[in-house]
């Protein structure tokens, strides 16, 4: 006879201690069994003893963040092992700053062709080439001789 009871997989940090999942499990809601890579790079950078602790001592609409945190710092620091996340922000920030660099590379060349068309136009706002090859039979402002 099947028991009444619904099977409820254990989280991922159960799982991964290999202990019984109990219904106020801290970790449960925020390691659930489908990340068991989230909950062992947690474990392995910051221990599930001090998770558990820091998880304790905070509120529970503070849990959220702090354990997104800490399994991106863990990501990182399993990816890098000396400069963890710092590497990444430091690398995007390095990014950043080339862009912007050629950000002002392509505006100084903008305001430098913008400069160069308004000094070639003349008092009655028709571009010198064209006032000067119609003088000089050449090719006028519609294309035609």
């Amino acid at each position: 006879m099947a028991s009444s009871s619904s099977y409820n997989p254990p989280c991922a940090a159960c799982k991964f201690l290999r202990r019984k999942c109990m219904a106020g499990c801290i970790f449960s809601a925020y390691f659930p069994a489908e990340e068991p890579q989230k909950f062992a790079n947690v474990h392995k950078i910051f221990g599930a003893s001090n998770v558990g602790k820091l998880l304790h001592e905070l509120l529970p609409h503070q849990r959220d963040d702090a354990v997104n945190s800490l399994a991106y710092e863990a990501e990182a620091r399993v990816r890098d092992p000396v400069y963890g996340c710092i590497g990444a922000i430091s690398f995007l920030q390095s990014q950043v700053d080339r862009l912007q660099k050629e950000l002002d590379a392509a505006n100084a060349d903008l305001v430098r062709f913008a400069c160069n068309d308004n000094s070639q136009i003349g008092r009655n706002g028709v571009p010198w080439n064209h006032i000067y090859s119609n003088s000089y039979g050449g090719e006028g402002m519609d294309g035609s001789n």
